[in-house]
């Protein structure tokens, strides 16, 4: 789709993607192997269109649910994790849609079992550890009686285990990383004792390559996510990083046009709530985007936008579907103009981490928010 027929869209860019894909796999050991996440619409990028982009550059796709997954086969077989829980009455679909299934329980893996009996398939799977994340997966205390019983079907195989790190971009205190990499190790060993050695395991995303993994070899997957999309995991990894001429690229811009163009007097106020009130003669333009497209409220008197070439501040509440800036610095401001959200423009640049900051977040739920009905141009 041409951006001239829509207001506002998502550009991506499949180089930076390539890019950012290519410069994390060079910090890992050779044969160390990736899967990219494109669960949450590809961190709000547009997941068929990542996954188009991605097909080449990966080994595996990671996704969270069955929807997920039935999107992703209508242009990808690659071999896809889904690691989120799927309800039995929809398992069978699961396994016949072809997916490498993640088990958090011991009933769970029964459930797969009998779906996978019915269908008369075999289904392949990876265990969930919880090595003292405190989320899904399996105790340290249970894995042995789960592996005696997991023998006892003929339908599942049993390739791989899993875990995450807690707050392993944390680089100013390794202790608890330490401790997980510690628990997972041992749980590891409780599988090899039980019979299965050999399997594939994955413990880093993007911030465990970054910080830990970087000689992980055989069998070792890393999943990516947050840095193929050119975020960073933690402003302590970036600085580490980029001094060292490491860098990652932006994959993805918002963009809109200026709807309206007015002169405001002095004591106006601006937008519900009556947040902002003019302390000068105000030149403001009128954007029309809001929460419904993903930008947050809590940008309210706080967030920037370019236009321009120019940074312009929002001022007033952040509507569902517009908001407005002072464009006082841009005199020859016109409507239709163009309006970068997220991205460059010209020299000056607005970030997904600077959005974050501004609205006490993280960069990658400022992207995974955006709108899946905004249209995503590849580039």
């Amino acid at each position: 789709m041409s951006n001239e027929v829509s207001l506002s869209y998502i550009e991506l860019s499949s180089s930076n993607l390539e890019h950012n894909l290519k410069a994390l796999r060079s910090l890992s050991k050779e044969g160390t192997q990736f899967a990219f996440a494109v669960k949450g619409n590809a961190y709000g990028h547009g997941q068929n269109q990542i996954v188009q982009m991605a097909e080449e550059h990966v080994d595996y796709f990671i996704v969270n649910s069955i929807e997920e997954l039935r999107l992703l086969r209508s242009v990808s077989t690659k071999p896809t994790f889904l690691l989120g829980y799927v309800m039995p009455s929809i398992l069978g679909e699961a396994i016949r849609l072809g997916c490498i299934l993640s088990v958090f329980s011991q009933k769970q893996f029964f459930e797969i079992a009998k779906a996978a009996d019915e269908a008369d398939m075999k289904q392949e799977v990876h265990i969930a550890c919880d090595a003292l994340l405190g989320r899904e997966g399996f105790l340290e205390a249970e894995l042995a009686d789960f592996f005696a019983e997991a023998k006892k079907s003929a339908k599942i195989t049993i390739t791989g285990m899993y875990g995450h790190f807690a707050n392993i971009e944390d680089t100013s205190d390794f202790s608890h990383a330490e401790k997980q990499i510690d628990a997972y190790a041992r749980m590891q060993k409780i599988a090899a004792d039980a019979g299965y050695s050999g399997l594939q395991t994955h413990l880093s995303a993007t911030s465990g390559l970054l910080a830990y993994e970087k000689d992980a070899g055989k069998n070792a997957i890393i999943r990516t996510g947050v840095g193929a999309y050119g975020m960073w995991p933690s402003e302590q990894l970036k600085r580490q990083y980029t001094k060292k001429g490491f860098e990652l690229l932006p994959v993805l811009s918002w963009k809109t046009h200026v709807a309206q163009v007015k002169t405001l007097p002095v004591g106006a106020t601006v937008g519900y709530g009556l947040s902002y009130k003019t302390q000068k003669e105000t030149r403001t333009a009128l954007i029309p985007q809001g929460y419904a497209d993903g930008y947050p409220r809590s940008l309210s008197n706080k967030g920037m936008v370019l236009i321009g070439g120019r940074r312009c501040p929002v001022i007033g509440r952040v509507s569902m579907n517009m908001f407005v800036v002072d464009a006082t610095n841009v005199p020859e401001i016109a409507e239709g103009d163009e309006v970068v959200l997220l991205g460059q423009q010209g020299d000056k640049s607005i970030s997904a981490q600077e959005l974050a900051d501004r609205s006490d977040t993280i960069n990658y739920e400022v992207t995974t928010r955006i709108s899946p009905l905004l249209p995503r141009i590849s580039l």
